[in-house]
């Protein structure tokens, strides 16, 4: 049976004000709830129809606008210079996130210090690109949350650092445990993530998608391309990058068996992930060097 929701275009008439913000909520999760139920069943046509469907809503495009404009992100512009402050540049924001016509500006480069003495490249997008980025994914987040790594903590909704802290603990705090640990830090991951297999992997508009990946971005007055990677600051890059490295995780699996499995006892083989680092327990050195390092060398390579 077909299930059939209705979800306004914006209003003629209205404020910022007037917006019944949690009507809004749950046109939206509702939504969002059914691209999750169709990504469960591999409906991948059902799924471009329900996200088209989010990101035409009045609902998602206000959620959106409320985003970056609240966030702590709200009062730092891009290169046009311009931030939303007031209830009608809000309202008008809504009205004008339009798929028709869409270009996005180049990012504006700045640079903020590391706890190690370097610098890390941000970029910054314009309001209305944040606002765009933002609609997208409340459509895609729903796809990414359904088929994420189990073991995967960084840049998710209800996780944290401490949590993967957590299972790190639970892999080694026995007896029994593996004793031997490989750790993995995948260096500039943001900025060498393939635009190609982002292209041909990443269940979203395809042609959003590319825009994004090659706006390029400003620095001291010139335009610079970007071929490969997502920039640190964008609000669309976190999901970009976990959705690159999920699935992993399958791959151990499949190989040396799920924690608590006999298959799994053997090899002690458990994996965590927060964001770019990782954490691989096992029962020898020799097996995390010839069996696992050559999985993940693979896994990565393609990415």
């Amino acid at each position: 049976m077909n299930t059939l929701i209705k979800v306004s275009a914006a209003p003629h008439l209205g404020s910022w004000h007037t917006i019944n913000w949690k009507r809004q909520y749950r046109t939206v999760r509702r939504l969002q709830t059914r691209i999750v139920k169709a990504t469960q069943e591999k409906q991948w046509r059902r799924v471009k129809a329900l996200q088209r469907l989010l990101t035409r809503s009045f609902a998602a495009k206000a959620l959106a606008v409320r985003r970056v404009t609240e966030n702590s992100g709200r009062k730092t512009p891009g290169i046009d210079g311009k931030t939303w402050s007031t209830p009608a540049e809000k309202w008008n924001a809504i009205n004008n996130l339009r798929r028709n016509g869409y270009k996005p500006s180049p990012l504006k480069r700045v640079y903020i210090p590391k706890s190690n003495g370097k610098l890390r490249p941000l970029g910054i997008p314009t309001m209305k690109d944040r606002a765009m980025q933002a609609l997208y994914l409340l459509a895609l987040e729903p796809v990414a949350e359904t088929t994420a790594d189990r073991n995967s903590y960084g840049f998710r909704p209800h996780r944290s650092c401490a949590d993967a802290i957590e299972q790190v603990f639970n892999n080694l705090n026995r007896k029994t445990s593996a004793t031997w640990v490989l750790e993995g830090d995948i260096k500039g991951c943001f900025d060498n993530i393939s635009h190609k297999w982002l292209l041909e992997h990443i269940p979203m508009d395809k042609r959003i998608l590319r825009s994004w990946l090659n706006a390029g971005f400003m620095e001291k007055g010139r335009l610079f391309t970007t071929d490969a990677g997502t920039p640190q600051g964008a609000p669309c890059s976190p999901v970009l990058a976990n959705m690159c490295l999920d699935g992993l995780e399958t791959i151990l699996t499949n190989r040396f068996g799920r924690k608590g499995t006999a298959k799994a006892s053997k090899s002690k083989v458990n994996y965590v992930r927060y964001a770019d680092d990782f954490i691989v327990t096992g029962i020898s050195r020799e097996i995390l060097e010839s069996e696992v390092k050559p999985l993940i060398t693979a896994f990565m390579q393609e990415r």
